[in-house]
């Protein structure tokens, strides 16, 4: 690996976290599967779950709630005060993907195809002649969820031959609605095929699926990349990398008691389609998950007003690496590389919510846990993308800070990034947590 960061001796993680972010990613094809994984961790870490429907108590230690694709965690330190302020690492949990429709089965020509809706603005052609699995929940008629992971290769979708497309390669154009439907076999068409195959999968009767949410997701496993294996290729990185990180963050600040702040992890689903969702950060679920265990330590609304001005979000999410094929499609004095730390996002529009006062206390943890970070601005004659922080500032008017890890192939169904990086964020979230 790349010797461009040194980690000091303090800082807890190192290239295993890489190593373990991988199995992660290979573990979490979907939202649903990545709060499950991140539950699991948590709970090995002693934090218990709560629900949203029980009274809850006031005592310390670790706590989580889950809903969907979301998942909010908080350690509350011995003796904390009602008022004590949140430090919260933000991030979600969704990834741009084709997600099965209602009605999915179909077909045309001998082929049989399951019906797909683009989720989000994923790169099209990266999805093409691809070995594909499927995953997701199942919903049951009592209500119950189960989970369902085909991991293994089952769909594709082919792309037309260059024989009968001579002009593919002066500019691809795929029609969302016509191209992208992927097959897995032949013959005729019968309704209730593909809900049967997955409730087989998953060890339910079909009759017992009341409804579903499937995803299609590569099979092909995160790997180490490049002569020196300085690189990683894998899917989801946008954002499992992050809400993987701030996983291993909270659970290694939450084995002490003198922590001056109440550490959260908020990863949320639907962020690839504008967060408007209960599961969202537009949502009302991380303000009620802050307000309840203010109200649960005793505390009323004058230690929730003042627990939430002394409360500051990371929103960890990637961000644009320099492409070394499109370097003019980046800001000429903003160059984010792989392997040199995390990068602070910076958008005067407020696409992203960091300012001068942000970052000041990113660059205190970065300094604190001897990790080197850098600056990403769009370019002005680029539109900037967005994330949950300018949401999460304006929602709960607690400040804001833009952060990540910078990446290439963005939205593709296999993104990469450098192995150093994970390990960098993870770190500087401890110190962030810290305070």
């Amino acid at each position: 690996m790349s010797s461009a960061a040194s980690r000091p001796a303090s800082a807890p993680f190192g290239p295993g976290h890489t190593d373990d972010l991988m199995s992660f990613l290979a573990a979490s094809p979907s939202p649903y599967h990545a709060v499950a994984n991140a539950a699991e961790r948590l709970e090995k870490a002693g934090f218990r779950r709560v629900e949203e429907t029980a009274a809850w108590d006031g005592t310390s230690g670790g706590k989580f709630v889950t809903r969907g694709g979301a998942i909010i965690a908080w350690f509350v330190p011995e003796g904390a005060d009602p008022h004590t302020p949140y430090r919260i690492v933000g991030a979600h949990t969704d990834s741009p993907n084709l997600r099965v429709k209602p009605h999915p089965d179909m077909g045309n020509q001998g082929w049989r195809q399951i019906a797909v809706e683009i989720y989000g603005g994923t790169l099209l052609n990266t999805w093409l002649d691809r070995d594909l699995g499927l995953a997701g929940r199942l919903t049951l008629r009592d209500g119950s969820h189960r989970l369902v992971n085909v991991d293994r290769p089952l769909l594709r979708v082919p792309q037309l031959a260059i024989h009968l497309d001579r002009s593919a390669n002066d500019g691809l154009k795929l029609d969302r609605q016509r191209h992208m439907q992927p097959v897995w076999g032949t013959g005729e068409v019968r309704e209730g095929d593909l809900v049967e195959f997955v409730a087989d999968e998953a060890g339910v009767d079909a009759e017992d699926v009341a409804g579903w949410d499937l995803m299609v997701h590569a099979v092909d496993a995160p790997a180490y990349l490049g002569r020196d294996r300085e690189l990683v290729a894998g899917p989801r990185m946008d954002n499992l990398l992050s809400v993987h990180a701030a996983v291993a963050a909270l659970t290694a600040v939450a084995t002490r008691d003198d922590l001056p702040y109440i550490p959260v992890l908020a990863a949320f689903d639907h962020e690839e389609n504008g967060s408007e969702a209960d599961t969202g950060a537009q949502g009302p679920l991380l303000g009620t998950v802050l307000e309840r265990s203010v109200y649960a330590r005793g505390g009323d609304y004058e230690d929730r007003a003042r627990a939430f001005a002394g409360t500051v979000c990371l929103s960890s999410d990637t961000g644009h690496a320099v492409h070394p094929n499109y370097a003019e499609r980046h800001d000429p004095t903003h160059h984010p590389r792989v392997n040199g730390g995390p990068i602070l996002k910076v958008n005067v529009n407020q696409r992203y919510a960091t300012d001068g006062t942000g970052r000041a206390l990113f660059a205190a943890a970065c300094e604190k846990a001897g990790v080197p970070w850098q600056s990403f601005v769009s370019s002005n004659d680029m539109p900037c993308g967005t994330t949950i922080g300018p949401i999460t500032a304006a929602r709960h008017g607690i400040t804001t800070v833009d952060i990540g890890v910078a990446i290439l192939s963005m939205h593709s169904a296999r993104e990469l990034c450098g192995a150093e990086d994970p390990y960098l964020l993870a770190n500087a979230l401890v110190a962030f947590l810290e305070g």
